[in-house]
């Protein structure tokens, strides 16, 4: 997919999220949200922080990389501190923050010259793998917002930019939990919001896992729990992958518990 096809789905996800909060009272910016310790301030804080750095990594590398450095003397709580910090600000500065944040992010990504790879957090990336990543996190943070409104959201065919990074992170979930992935092939097949088949890998693959795109989504950004979603697995390679699932940068997430949401 091109890059403008994604900065777009990347764009009317930001903006779905955006009219979610953007009408909230000033003390509804302070609701918990499943993720331990965050508010709806701290999602917020953290998508406009990263988009922060995902701009420095396109734009500014060696600002990017002081970032890093500074990361790194505190590998556990650098994320949280840094949300924590948007989420002092006061709401309508913090997003006014964000907006400007994502906007001026998308205009460094164009500027990106083609075949360039961006240093980040994980494996450096494409422009468009990382507004695909960006995609991702801007719709996971959501559904923690969603989640602590009580809102449902729809699901919309962007889930696919979701879902694809999922399958493409594979063999990152592993090297996360300090394991080397099996060279098995896997199949992918997932049913879209609007009943379309999507899918990844070989046809004859000898192992396969299916579902809801919605699930498998959130599972891979570990929202949900696997016993509470509809994906399965044929295989033991494809079972194992499932339990480790990771499609975001960082360390290994704890998840949400069985039932939380029920």
């Amino acid at each position: 997919m091109q890059l403008d096809e994604v900065l777009a789905d990347l764009w009317a996800e930001s903006a779905e999220l955006d009219r979610l909060v953007g009408g909230l009272a000033a003390d509804e910016w302070s609701t918990p949200t499943p993720a331990e310790g965050w508010t709806i301030a701290h999602q917020i804080g953290h998508l406009a922080w990263t988009d922060e750095a995902a701009r420095l990594a396109a734009a500014e590398p060696d600002e990017f990389a002081a970032l890093v450095r500074r990361g790194s003397s505190n590998p556990t709580g650098y994320v949280d501190d840094a949300a924590a910090e948007g989420a002092a600000l006061p709401p309508d500065q913090l997003l006014v923050y964000w907006r400007e944040t994502r906007t001026e992010l998308a205009e460094a990504l164009k500027a990106v010259p083609t075949g360039s790879k961006l240093p980040w957090f994980g494996p450096p990336m494409s422009a468009t793998s990382m507004a695909t990543a960006r995609l991702m996190e801007t719709w996971a943070h959501g559904q923690d917002v969603a989640d602590a409104l009580g809102v449902r959201r729809p699901p919309s065919n962007r889930l696919r930019h979701v879902a694809h990074l999922a399958v493409r992170t594979r063999a990152f979930a592993y090297l996360l939990h300090g394991r080397t992935a099996p060279d098995v092939e896997v199949r992918v097949e997932l049913t879209g919001p609007d009943g379309d088949l999507w899918t990844w890998g070989p046809d004859d693959a000898p192992q396969r896992v299916t579902g809801p795109a919605v699930d498998f989504c959130l599972l891979a950004t570990q929202r949900r729990h696997r016993d509470d979603l509809e994906v399965h697995a044929e295989g033991a390679d494809a079972d194992e992958w499932l339990g480790i699932a990771q499609a975001f940068a960082g360390l290994p997430g704890k998840g949400r518990q069985p039932g939380q949401f029920a």
